[in-house]
């Protein structure tokens, strides 16, 4: 190691018990935010007096949810990639040289220990930085294939926490370590009985129900699926807890009006009652999703968005179908082939056990934990 390189890394250093700076990266989904909470909150539990600082990009959703979870936030000027429009795309070069610009300013300011990065476009540009200037950095890369962004910053992290077995095809081996996801306490550590969650959501107790939910702007092709058959749930004994996200909540808001056995928002703030009063579950495929439903413990019917990039959520899904821990319906199929599915489920007790059994092998409840213990064990 040169000596610039060794007084750089003795510069970043911190005694063993000192305070840590840290930096977290990312954002723009509730798959990169709660995860990224989770981490801090775990931080905090092992290092008191641990300074977190949060970077993410402006007017998402992360500079809502990281406040109301206590932690400071900067916003970046900064954008990804529009795939369905290249014409939009003609505004981002000086947005990303803005954002490193911005992170220059706020490492030098807030001299972090370590940075870890958790996904979306906004982590790029804060480990890229930080990598630049020898501050130890983390990724933590929550699906089943990375991104490429995540790809070229591995070849440069401390350390890379992975969610599934396999990842070795993306990072550098000996730099990975498998965690799994961190999962929201809330959820991680439910004691709500299906009893207690189906009266949060005025639902009867003895009636088989399905819980719905494609992301917080919603999943149009399942949402479409569902109201093109909510009275088929009715018909067949069965009660529905449906998260439509925003897009079109309205429209599917009034298709359930005078429905006894529907429950309709276009957002769940309470899931750990979500999970709780369900039986069988249909989800997209995102990580967080799989992470959350593998905690639970639910019989599930996974719908994977075709256009997520490099479709990992399709991989996402398959590494769970293969273990017979999930059930997948491709979105092309959804409007016969889902409908189809979840009557077939709920009418065979035994597949749903299996279901159950298979998903909940693969629940890992701490990575939140172990992900702060090997960072701080780093540092």
């Amino acid at each position: 190691m040169s000596v610039l390189n060794e007084n750089i890394k003795k510069s970043h250093s911190t005694p063993l018990g000192a305070g840590r700076r840290i930096i977290i990266a990312g954002g723009g989904t509730g798959g990169h935010i709660f995860p990224a909470i989770a981490i801090a909150n775990a931080i905090k539990q092992l290092q008191p007096d641990a300074d977190i600082l949060f970077v993410g990009a402006k007017g998402k959703m992360e500079m809502e949810k990281v406040p109301q979870a206590g932690y400071p936030i900067k916003g970046l000027t900064i954008a990804g990639f529009n795939r369905s429009s290249l014409i939009k795309n003609i505004g981002l070069p000086p947005k990303i040289i803005k954002s490193f610009f911005q992170v220059r300013a706020i490492i030098k300011q807030f001299k972090p220990t370590a940075v870890i990065g958790v996904g979306g476009y906004s982590s790029f540009p804060v480990l890229r930085v930080a990598q630049s200037k020898g501050i130890p950095t983390f990724i933590h890369e929550s699906n089943s294939f990375a991104g490429k962004a995540n790809m070229l910053l591995g070849k440069k992290a401390t350390k890379i926490f992975v969610a599934t077995d396999g990842m070795g095809q993306f990072f550098p081996a000996e730099k990975i370590v498998v965690t799994g996801n961190p999962v929201r306490a809330s959820i991680a550590h439910s004691k709500v009985t299906q009893a207690e969650a189906l009266s949060f959501f005025g639902l009867q107790s003895n009636i088989k129900t399905v819980l719905v939910v494609g992301g917080s702007l919603g999943a149009k092709s399942i949402n479409d699926a569902i109201a093109n058959h909510i009275e088929t749930f009715a018909e067949q004994g069965l009660q529905l807890i449906w998260q439509t996200g925003k897009t079109n909540a309205a429209h599917y808001k009034a298709i359930a009006i005078g429905k006894a056995n529907v429950w309709v928002s276009d957002f769940i703030t309470q899931m750990d009652m979500g999970y709780a009063a369900a039986d069988i579950v249909i989800s997209r495929a995102g990580a967080m999703a799989v992470t959350e439903l593998c905690v639970a413990g639910k019989p599930s019917i996974f719908v994977p968005y075709p256009f997520a990039s490099e479709d990992h959520q399709t991989a996402n899904a398959m590494a769970l179908v293969n273990k017979k821990a999930g059930l997948l319906v491709k979105d092309s199929d959804v409007n016969e082939a889902l409908i189809n599915t979840v009557l077939e489920l709920s009418n065979n007790e035994l597949s749903q056990q299996v279901l159950q059994q298979n998903i909940s092998a693969l629940a890992i409840k701490n990575a939140d934990e172990i992900i702060a213990q090997q960072i701080l064990s780093s540092i």
